[in-house]
């Protein structure tokens, strides 16, 4: 009994010598042809040919100038499909021009790329942020009762305190009452006391003089030379006392006080990022090829370059204002640099394994490594120092150490906390006790206190929390895995996104706190090399890109 399948793929054969399956076809002549009659068919000089594979049969239209010629070009300046006559005709002859096949090809796989990106990347991108809404409308209700409770129990607080000080105040008016009572009762009883007194006189008093009026007799001589005068014991009031009335002055209520009183409510900010971000000036230099820069302030960079020994500074209209030579007197290619919270600047200088800070124009070493070469460093919101660092036994015949694109060759490599110069934490292993940096040279702390390490060898950004626990691995977006990713500089902002530049793509990738791709910075003209990253307190990005260091914004 026959075969099914070949019966089935036995209808399609090769219309010269029939060989099932034939794997071109002729859009001109409609022909099935297989590889070996290809030859003997277009060897027929007598009409055109147009050989293509069988799969695209029927692809080329017919040329609606001249009928009897398909058209197996694409004029893309007027975006129609032309035939081998209309591509000498006058008016297509100094056009440009695609094989239609080509194009088809292309773009059919630029549709299968961009479908597997749209199912697997974006569309599932979408649908989470979509599930996302409602929770951060649930959000926004569970931060604004935060707030409420919040303000109610600064509120309560304030309440209380004035409580306590207008009962206080009662409780010193009571106290007063009580005292000028107390006065009085006692006024009160020395009158009383005395009144007695002053009848008894009186009476004394009347029954003498009564008895004065009538038949005087030798005793009442007596009586009367013996009389003392009491009036003047009488003549002040007992306990006499003056009372000053306390009084209540109150002062005007200030509305701005109570205020402060109360606290302040930061203002809601709502950024977006910018679908082209603004190069909004170009800040020249005396460096050859810029390889790091820190914001000293939002108008003031420091910036240094490599094989030079001078960290320069400069403000954004490319003035030199500064100009200080390494402590070492070695070239900047072992060097990094970072701003500290109070404004002096710190470098880690490979040559020979030393951190130093400057101040002023005074340089003092702060923490001399043994067996380790600090590369990156960073200074962190609470004042400590992060140094990334390599073993020492990768030097070459010169003592100096083997680096490649600011990577440095190492079996080991760790993240170093300092405060001062004395060091806190290690971060090196992680839960697997597997190293976490294959390499380790620009980091950054972000504002969650996550520290990220441009991990040049491994191709990745590696993010740890501030205790060294792994929290993820950036190797590019989803749908670029197969695009070669080489960060090099690294910086984070004030909403904790985390900016890596890319050596290979010359364009910068900005993710999320927690790893998920952004957007990419492309189109600003970083022709050379994007390196060192750095923004300033309003979120502005400076990129050190050859001779001149890019300010970039990217948020609207």
């Amino acid at each position: 009994m026959e075969d099914p399948m070949y019966s089935f793929q036995d209808v399609i054969r090769c219309d010269i010598c029939e060989t099932p399956v034939p794997p071109k076809h002729c859009d001109i002549c409609h022909l099935h042809l297989c590889n070996a009659c290809v030859g003997e068919h277009i060897s027929d000089k007598s009409k055109d040919h147009y050989i293509v594979s069988f799969q695209l049969r029927g692809i080329t239209p017919k040329c609606t100038k001249h009928s009897t010629k398909v058209c197996t070009e694409l004029c893309t300046t007027c975006n129609i499909p032309v035939c081998p006559l209309c591509v000498v005709s006058s008016e297509h002859e100094q056009h440009e021009k695609e094989d239609i096949l080509t194009i088809f090809e292309t773009k059919k796989e630029l549709m299968q790329n961009d479908l597997e990106i749209l199912e697997k990347f974006l569309y599932p991108k979408y649908q989470e942020a979509a599930t996302n809404i409602p929770v951060q409308r649930a959000d926004v209700n569970k931060h604004s009762q935060k707030l409420t409770t919040a303000l109610d129990k600064q509120g309560e607080a304030l309440h209380t305190e004035i409580d306590t000080i207008i009962q206080g105040m009662k409780s010193e008016i009571d106290d007063m009452d009580a005292q000028h009572i107390a006065a009085i009762d006692q006024h009160e009883d020395a009158i009383n006391h005395t009144i007695p007194e002053i009848t008894q006189v009186i009476e004394d008093l009347k029954k003498l003089l009564e008895r004065l009026q009538n038949k005087l007799d030798t005793s009442d001589v007596c009586l009367v030379s013996e009389y003392t005068s009491r009036t003047e014991k009488f003549m002040s009031l007992p306990a006499l006392f003056q009372v000053t009335i306390p009084t209540f002055t109150p002062q005007k209520i200030n509305r701005e006080q109570i205020h402060q009183q109360i606290g302040s409510l930061s203002e809601l900010a709502i950024t977006f990022l910018l679908d082209e971000p603004l190069i909004l000036t170009d800040i020249p230099t005396e460096n050859e090829f810029l390889r790091y820069v820190s914001c000293l302030r939002n108008s003031e960079l420091w910036t240094c370059s490599y094989d030079d020994n001078n960290i320069r500074l400069y403000n954004l209209q490319g003035e030199l204002l500064s100009s200080v030579q390494t402590k070492s007197g070695n070239s900047v290619v072992d060097i990094h640099i970072a701003v500290t919270r109070s404004g002096d600047l710190v470098y880690a200088d490979g040559s020979n394994s030393s951190i130093n800070l400057l101040s002023g124009t005074q340089i003092q070493t702060l923490i001399t490594l043994r067996g380790w070469i600090p590369h990156g460093l960073c200074s962190t919101s609470s004042g400590d120092l992060l140094v990334t660092m390599y073993t020492d036994d990768q030097r070459d015949d010169h003592g100096k150490p083997l680096c490649k694109s600011g990577s440095y060759l190492s079996k080991n490599c760790k993240v170093v906390r300092y405060s001062g110069s004395t060091e806190k934490k290690c971060i090196q292993w992680d839960d697997h006790d597997k190293p976490l940096y294959k390499s380790g040279s620009y980091l950054s702390e972000n504002c969650n206190l996550d520290i990220c390490v441009v991990d040049w060898t491994a191709r990745a950004v590696v993010v740890v929390s501030a205790t060294g626990k792994l929290r993820f691995r950036y190797t590019g977006p989803p749908s670029t895995t197969q695009e070669p990713f080489r960060p090099i500089g690294i910086t984070t902002d004030s909403r904790g996104n985390i900016l890596t530049s890319d050596e290979y793509k010359q364009r910068i990738h900005i993710i999320d706190q927690d790893g998920h791709f952004l957007r990419f910075i492309n189109n600003c003209g970083l022709q050379i090399s994007p390196w060192c990253l750095c923004v300033d307190s309003r979120d502005n990005l400076f990129v050190t890109n050859a001779t001149k260091v890019k300010k970039i914004q990217y948020y609207k």
